[in-house]
């Protein structure tokens, strides 16, 4: 049984080291990820495969295939995972049972996802509805943002949005101040906080829900990442509600795309006379999105049964731990130990607990230092018996 624990996890952290390195390859995203895996069966026989057999693979060109046919990532690998650990955060493939269900069920969900704090997988405990809107709101629009957000999140609601100025910190800071969960949505890095002056408001919302990303460690808050970012707030969601936005703007892209994933679409009406609020209005005079005038228009429609917020938090559950991981964190502490005192109190070789506690970093249950030295960032979950 060892063996085979021992097998399937050294199997696991090298399909996702392939991942990630098929990730950084240049012009591969999330769509040629997948249609590699589907044709090649994982990330390792894709950065095995010869450069003819990959340009075999539907929309993979030769120039693509020739990346990565070359591709030697394994030094950029290793800095990804490092990041990573210095940051909390945990890598979630789409495989994953701990992945959200919802945002599998999109016809583009990335293939993994990059998590801090705390997300649970099925909608059922929380549901969640996204807000967003403007980056140039008016009073109007940031208090019926934050209102919104405060009376939803009170009720049981978890609350997605981007981090960005305007609607979208109005929408996280009003579900914290019902005491209420929130995810926040990159479109960069999970190290890179954009925009750099919500790095306090990221800390408060890592208290009492998550920050995610499909976009590598490091990866800049470029343009192009912010419709890609849209699909991901639109897809964790039941629905998402559009407070204010111009004619033209990242939050009507954010309902087409909910729209296109099958999600309700709510907007919240404005003045004729307000630029900001010619977005939802035109929503809903096309029939596009729902006029919504409180939260129990929201909770009609949705009709969720939700437990009332009670304050308090549900940890991300880590996936079950093999019996060399339970070994390994027997035989550390949230105090750094190094690698010859885990070894020795553990009984395994210094590779094999190297293999392993590298899985356990990509858990979020271990952190490592310099000099070998690694600590425990979370209690184990023990086997029953």
């Amino acid at each position: 049984m060892t063996d085979r624990f021992a097998r399937r996890s050294h199997h696991d952290v090298r399909e996702k080291r392939a991942l990630i390195g098929l990730s950084l390859v240049p012009g591969v995203g999330t769509g040629k990820v997948r249609q590699l895996i589907a044709r090649l069966g994982s990330a390792r026989k894709v950065l095995e495969a010869s450069k003819e057999d990959l340009a075999r693979v539907p929309g993979i060109g030769p120039q693509t295939a020739a990346a990565i046919a070359t591709c030697d990532a394994g030094a950029a690998v290793d800095e990804q995972i490092h990041r990573a650990v210095r940051t909390g955060s945990t890598m979630v493939t789409c495989e994953d049972p701990r992945f959200p269900y919802l945002l599998r069920e999109i016809y583009d969900p990335p293939a993994f996802l990059w998590i801090q704090g705390q997300v649970q997988a099925s909608e059922k405990s929380t549901p969640s509805l996204s807000i967003v809107g403007t980056r140039r709101p008016t009073e109007y629009g940031k208090r019926i943002a934050r209102e919104f957000a405060r009376e939803l999140a009170a009720t049981g609601f978890t609350i997605v949005s981007g981090l960005a100025y305007g609607i979208d910190a109005c929408a996280h800071q009003g579900a914290l101040d019902a005491g209420g969960r929130t995810i926040a949505v990159l479109g960069s890095g999970l190290d890179r906080i954009y925009p750099a002056q919500h790095a306090h408001l990221a800390r408060d919302i890592l208290e009492r829900g998550a920050m995610v990303s499909e976009f590598s460690m490091g990866a800049k808050p470029e343009a192009g990442n912010f419709p890609r970012r849209n699909r991901i707030i639109s897809g964790l969601s039941l629905g998402t509600l559009i407070v204010e936005a111009f004619d033209e703007g990242g939050a009507l892209i954010t309902a087409r795309l909910a729209l296109e994933q099958n999600r309700e679409v709510f907007s919240v009406p404005g003045p004729v006379t307000s630029a900001a609020s010619a977005g939802p209005n035109r929503l809903i005079q096309n029939g596009y999105a729902k006029l919504v005038q409180d939260v129990d228009d929201i909770l009609e429609e949705l009709d969720v049964d939700l437990p009332l917020n009670d304050g308090t938090n549900t940890a991300f559950d880590p996936a079950p731990l093999t019996l060399e991981e339970e070994a390994l964190c027997r035989a550390m502490d949230t105090e750094a130990r190094h690698i010859d005192r885990i070894c020795l109190e553990s009984g395994l070789d210094p590779s094999t607990a190297l293999a392993h506690l590298l899985n356990l970093e990509f858990k979020g249950m271990v952190r490592q230092l310099a000099g070998m030295q690694f600590f425990l960032s979370r209690p184990i979950q023990r086997r029953p018996g």
